[in-house]
C-alpha cells in the first residue's frame, strides 16, 4: 500500500511519518515552498514556475504518481488541479482517494453561527465556493477525515463516511519543557496564522489591560517565523494562547500541550463533551480572555500542573501509534 498526501500543510508530515512506522509507504508532498519552511518528504517547488510551466509539470507529475501510488490523500479540499479534473482521471485509473478537511475549507458561517457568536469567515472562502468544492469532491470520494467534531456538521451531507481522528503529534520528537512553578513572570505567546480568525485583537487587548492593571507577564506575538522557529518559541514559553473565535482546538494547541505548556483556547460548550475526558485546555472567549489569562498568569503551580496534564493528554490521544492505526483502518476499507 503506497499513499501520497498532497498538496500542502504541516499536519500531513507527522501523519506520513506515523504511517511509515506502521509499515505503510506514505509520502507527504507539498506543491510549493512557503515561509514556514516545512520539511515534507517531497516538495515540487511549483512556486518558482510560471502558470503555464506549473500546469505542465503537474500533468507530468500526476502521470508518474498514478503509476507509483495506490491511494491519494488530499488535504484542505485541494487536488492536483484547481478544477479538480484529476479526480476523474484517478477514478478511471482505479486509484483510491480520500479527502482531509482542516478548517476554513469547509466551515460554513451560516452553520457555525448557530452555536458560535464569535466565529469569522476566512476571506476567499464563501459558502458558495465551499459548497461547490464539496460537491465536486464527494462525487468521486466517499471517505472524508476531520480532526474534530466542530467540522463534522459542515460536510455530513456530502460524504458517505466521515472519520473524526485527532491531530497526529510526534511525541518522540517533541520533548516537553514544563513551566517552572517558581517563575513569577510567565512568558505568554500567541502565534496566529490569521489574526481575525484567531481573535488576536482580543488577545492583545487582554494583555494590555493586564499590564496596565499591574499584572506582570512577558508577552510575545509570533508572526513571520518559520515552523522550526515557532516551535522553539513555543518550547520557551509558559502559556500558549491558540484561538478565541473558532470554537475548537487547533494543531498548535496539540503541539503546545505536547511541549508541556498551559494552553488557552476557545472550545464551544456544546463540543466539550466530544473531546476525550481529561482535556486540560483552559477555555476562553474574546469576552473572557482577560480574566482567564490573569488567573493563569497569577498561578505558577497551576501552569505547571496543566502543562503536565497536557503532555499526558497528547501522548494518550494524539500519539502517532494511536492515530496511524485509525487511518490505516480507513485505507483498508476503500473500494475502487
Amino acid at each position: 500500500m503506497k499513499v501520497l498526501h498532497l498538496p500542502y500543510g504541516s499536519p500531513m508530515i507527522d501523519l506520513c511519518r506515523a504511517l511509515r512506522k506502521k509499515g505503510i509507504d506514505a509520502a507527504a508532498c507539498h506543491f510549493d515552498e512557503n515561509r514556514f519552511q516545512f520539511t515534507p518528504d517531497i516538495c515540487l517547488r511549483l512556486n518558482i514556475l510560471s502558470k503555464v510551466e506549473r500546469e505542465a509539470y503537474l500533468h507530468q507529475y500526476l502521470k508518474r504518481a498514478m503509476k507509483e501510488y495506490d491511494i491519494f490523500h488530499f488535504h484542505f479540499g485541494e487536488t492536483f488541479f484547481p478544477d479538480k479534473s484529476d479526480l476523474k482521471q484517478l477514478k478511471q485509473a482505479g486509484k483510491k482517494m480520500v479527502v482531509h478537511h482542516h478548517g476554513s475549507d469547509v466551515r460554513m458561517i451560516s452553520i457555525a453561527k448557530q452555536n458560535n457568536p464569535h466565529v469569522r469567515e476566512k476571506p476567499g472562502w464563501s459558502e458558495e465556493k465551499i459548497h461547490h468544492n464539496l460537491t465536486v469532491l464527494s462525487d468521486y470520494i466517499d471517505h472524508a477525515f476531520v480532526q474534530d467534531y466542530e467540522l463534522e456538521p459542515y460536510i455530513k451531507k456530502y460524504y458517505k463516511q466521515i472519520h473524526v481522528i485527532p491531530h497526529t503529534i510526534d511525541t518522540e520528537q517533541i520533548k516537553p519543557h514544563y513551566p517552572d512553578p517558581a517563575q513569577r513572570v510567565p512568558k505568554v505567546v500567541h502565534a496566529p496564522t490569521a489574526r481575525d480568525l484567531k481573535g488576536t485583537d482580543a488577545v492583545l487587548q487582554a494583555v494590555n489591560q493586564l499590564k496596565q492593571s499591574g499584572t506582570t507577564l512577558d508577552f510575545q506575538l509570533i508572526e513571520g517565523k518559520s515552523y522550526k522557529e515557532t516551535l522553539q518559541l513555543l518550547s520557551e514559553s509558559d502559556v500558549v494562547i491558540d484561538q478565541l473565535r473558532i470554537g475548537a482546538s487547533g494543531f498548535i494547541s496539540s503541539e503546545a500541550m505536547a511541549l508541556g505548556k498551559t494552553v488557552i483556547c476557545y472550545i464551544r460548550k456544546d463540543l466539550e463533551s466530544k473531546y476525550p475526558s481529561g482535556s486540560p485546555i483552559v477555555n476562553a472567549t474574546p469576552d473572557t480572555i482577560t480574566e482567564v489569562l490573569k488567573e493563569v498568569v497569577q498561578n505558577p503551580q497551576k501552569r505547571y500542573d496543566l502543562g503536565v496534564k497536557g503532555r499526558q493528554y497528547v501522548v494518550k490521544h494524539h500519539s502517532m501509534e494511536k492515530t496511524a492505526e485509525q487511518y490505516i483502518d480507513v485505507y483498508q476499507q476503500l473500494k475502487i
